[in-house]
């Protein structure tokens, strides 16, 4: 997991929405469940309550794709527990590789469109080539929520609409600023490579 660093002007990001308060005042309270599996499923709870929340509207900035990339807009980080909250866009057929989380827990929840997740067991590795299996998928609609614990992180997202937009709420155990991806070798062999995370510009 990256350490908290700060943004421009040495603060931490925290984008205005209408519902901001009611959604990090629910986050908050979820990290008070205990350890890891315990605040993971709080917090799909409260993930699976915010999005039907019509008093919680995401910022408009989260409806608009970038045409080659995914977008990742972190919206808010606690200065007091550290997490992250980070909206993704996905334009139609975007998606990530396999990758991991860099050891830190995440909820993700789907606020608009359908995602496809597919999970992925790994299987051996041999220094930095790692074999893995598909260990099922789902689509994910609006109101849906997940989480990912490590070691158990392995996974690809996309979204598979040819015309419509997704978007997605991921709320991180710290910021994630690097993650491991994988490009499949040959077979079920792929090669780990360490990415740093971009992220866009939210208002």
């Amino acid at each position: 997991m990256s350490k908290p660093s700060e943004g421009a002007g040495g603060a931490l990001p925290d984008v205005p929405f209408h519902g901001r308060e009611r959604l990090v005042a629910g986050i908050d309270q979820a990290l008070a469940a205990g350890d890891c599996h315990a605040v993971t499923a709080a917090l799909r709870v409260v993930m699976c309550e915010l999005i039907r929340d019509p008093g919680v509207r995401l910022p408009d900035c989260v409806h608009s794709p970038i045409e080659d990339h995914y977008a990742r807009r972190e919206l808010y980080r606690s200065p007091t527990h550290g997490y992250s909250v980070v909206a993704m866009t996905w334009g139609p057929g975007q998606g990530t590789p396999i990758h991991d989380h860099a050891g830190c827990w995440c909820v993700e929840g789907v606020w608009e469109g359908e995602l496809e997740i597919t999970q992925f067991e790994l299987v051996e590795r041999d220094g930095d080539r790692f074999r893995f299996r598909s260990a099922g998928g789902l689509q994910a609609g609006p109101g849906s929520a997940g989480s990912l614990i490590p070691p158990h992180e392995y996974h690809t997202i996309r979204n598979a609409d040819p015309r419509a937009i997704a978007v997605s709420l991921h709320v991180y155990e710290g910021p994630l600023e690097q993650c491991s991806r994988f490009e499949q070798a040959s077979g079920e062999w792929y090669l780990r490579v360490d990415t740093a995370l971009r992220t866009d510009q939210a208002a």
